[in-house]
């Protein structure tokens, strides 16, 4: 399988900054991922009342903390609060300024002002909530790029839940064909009344307060904060300063169904294409995967898409490859899922251990794989493949690759 490069060759991670409702950082993570731990509680920060479902995974100031970002009762973070923090992380981990690299961030921008917005014009009132501004999408990895002494390329990917796996793609490609040597990347989103009102009222939240991936009797999706932020370089700029390779990013892939508006492809046509772009462009074999780290919202008809997606891509080796769905446990983080979940790839890879899906009790025969249910399973792992889908038929998909240690 040819592998496409160029004279930089391979793509790694030095460093990342990763939020879920379990706190700050791979710690967070451990305790709630991998641990088997369900992250959804009641909301409290806005008033569920008027809707059918009433728990997310939010964080609420439990776990690790945010750092700069003093959570207390009554106050979410913002967007720009904690993609600020998973910036200094991820550059603190990979020990550098990153100066002039490209920041490329998926967000559909923060809309946490919107009701005061709408209140202030309502009174006739001139809008006096700064974060209002944040509700346009490029305003974030602008001000990222500002405050960090970053790039002048400052991109806002918006596709919903292929958006961060797509800045991640794109910033993979900037390296590997030579036109940075360094990225900024990622994604967030945080549980906001507006957005959550519209996947209830198009019943796409679960109603149970649980979420059930592949399982028979699921009933779908609950939401969750993350935010994820990746420093992508070359390897030779990191071998060349002395920087640690946490993973390589090896493939990347895209696809699109055009299927229908909301709906899979019943056959997952879409997702095992991206994923064969990903392989070809990792140069492995699907073999080679040890794990996938399902998209799996927990919806009667995505999962059964996803499924056949994995069986078009895996041959007769499907039942063998372990699944599993990690918003299980974090929720679905919309445009922060594609990089919040690249680094639980990332830990699965350096740890040798399946991150489980929770809420899976009984069989679907329409989902007839290794969805690696209940707890945390050991591995020793080369390769990990992400999936991702979204609204309007499109896909994503990440190889990443073990790196020495």
């Amino acid at each position: 399988m040819a592998r496409e490069r160029n004279s930089l060759g391979d793509v790694v991670v030095t460093g990342y900054g990763v939020l879920t409702a379990f706190g700050f950082g791979a710690e967070a993570l451990r305790d709630g991922v991998f641990a088997g731990r369900p992250g959804f509680t009641p909301v409290s920060r806005f008033d569920t009342e008027p809707f059918h479902a009433k728990k997310a995974a939010t964080y609420e100031g439990e776990g690790p903390e945010i750092p700069g970002v003093p959570v207390k009762p009554g106050y979410t973070p913002t967007q720009a609060e904690v993609l600020r923090a998973c910036t200094a992380e991820a550059l603190r981990m990979a020990g550098t300024d990153a100066p002039g690299a490209p920041v490329l961030i998926g967000t559909n921008g923060d809309h946490s002002a919107s009701r005061s917005f709408w209140t202030d014009h309502a009174h006739e009132r001139v809008p006096q909530d700064r974060r209002t501004l944040d509700s346009v999408p490029a305003r974030l990895p602008h001000q990222l790029a500002e405050e960090f002494g970053l790039g002048t390329t400052r991109l806002a990917f918006v596709n919903a839940c292929v958006a961060s796996t797509n800045a991640i793609a794109h910033g993979a490609a900037l390296i590997r064909r030579g036109t940075a040597d360094t990225v900024v990347c990622g994604g967030a989103y945080l549980v906001t009344e507006d957005v959550f009102a519209k996947f209830d009222s198009g019943k796409a939240l679960s109603r149970e307060g649980v979420v059930r991936p592949f399982a028979a009797g699921r009933a779908g999706l609950l939401q969750g904060d993350g935010a994820a932020v990746l420093v992508l370089e070359s390897a030779r700029r990191a071998e060349a300063r002395g920087a640690e390779a946490l993973a390589e990013v090896a493939g990347w892939g895209m696809a699109a169904d055009a299927y229908h508006v909301i709906k899979p492809h019943p056959r997952g046509e879409g997702l095992a294409r991206a994923a064969g772009a990903a392989l070809r462009t990792a140069g492995v074999a699907p073999e080679r995967i040890g794990y996938v780290n399902a998209h799996g919202t927990g919806t009667p008809l995505n999962d059964v898409a996803e499924t056949a997606a994995l069986h078009r891509i895996f041959g007769a080796d499907a039942p063998g490859v372990p699944v599993s769905s990690t918003k299980s446990s974090t929720g679905h983080m919309l445009e922060a899922t594609g990089a919040v979940e690249a680094v639980i790839c990332l830990l699965a890879l350096r740890e040798g251990l399946l991150p489980p899906t929770i809420g899976y009790q009984q069989a679907d025969p329409d989902c007839d794989l290794d969805y690696v249910p209940g707890r945390a399973r050991r591995a020793d792992l080369t390769h990990v493949l992400s999936l991702n889908a979204a609204f309007g038929g499109v896909n994503a998909a990440l190889v990443l690759k073990r790196t020495a240690a």
